[in-house]
């Protein structure tokens, strides 16, 4: 049977993908210019140089915009902290290789950084954005879990309840309110701090 080749996406899926590469740029630009909550959809629609009607095609509330963004961001932060991981021995060390990238994409403005947290607690867990932001940290956990699961001696199971809970912190720290002034290294100390208890 012969190779099937890969189809080349027609004209109509490229300039879809085309805007929503615009307008996840434009909506990333101004949110962190302004910050998510001084930002309108018009002017996001502005900046992509599309209608609001379009826009709204792509994500329906400015919080879907966000989750939008942040999810691209989050995204690349993971395949930085995987590929970091990679390079380290240490359990520890490999464990905060995957979470510091993780914690600097949500510090970049700790306001959508927080908001972007509250998003995927409370959002509609049906909304294509929110599936894909709770799909990220469940990822997040696979990938600690695979560096606890390098000792061989180690239990599948409790290596995913260990990356779950490495997982919560990491979550609890960078939306505390009373941490919202904290500097990423600091955060990553107080993270750093609460992994060496748990990985004893």
């Amino acid at each position: 049977m012969p190779n099937a080749r890969p189809q080349t996406p027609g004209r109509r899926e490229r300039n879809k993908q085309e805007k929503l590469a615009r307008i996840t740029a434009a909506a990333g630009e101004l949110f962190l210019e302004h910050g998510v909550d001084d930002v309108t959809t018009q002017q996001i629609a502005d900046r992509a140089d599309i209608g609001t009607g379009t826009l709204f095609l792509y994500a329906r509330t400015k919080s879907e915009l966000l989750l939008l963004v942040q999810n691209s961001f989050y995204a690349d932060a993971l395949v930085r902290g995987r590929a970091a991981a990679a390079r380290i021995d240490d359990t520890l060390g490999a464990v905060m290789a995957i979470v510091r990238p993780v914690v600097e994409c949500n510090r970049t403005r700790v306001d959508n950084g927080r908001t972007y947290l509250r998003e995927i607690v409370f959002g509609d867990p049906d909304e294509p954005h929110h599936s894909a932001a709770l799909a990220l940290t469940v990822e997040t956990e696979g990938e600690i879990a695979s560096v606890l699961l390098r000792d061989e001696a180690a239990d599948p199971a409790r290596a995913a309840m260990t990356a779950h809970i490495v997982s919560a912190i990491m979550f609890v720290a960078m939306a505390a309110s009373f941490n919202a002034d904290k500097s990423v290294e600091d955060l990553l100390s107080e993270i750093e701090a609460q992994v060496s208890v748990l990985l004893r």
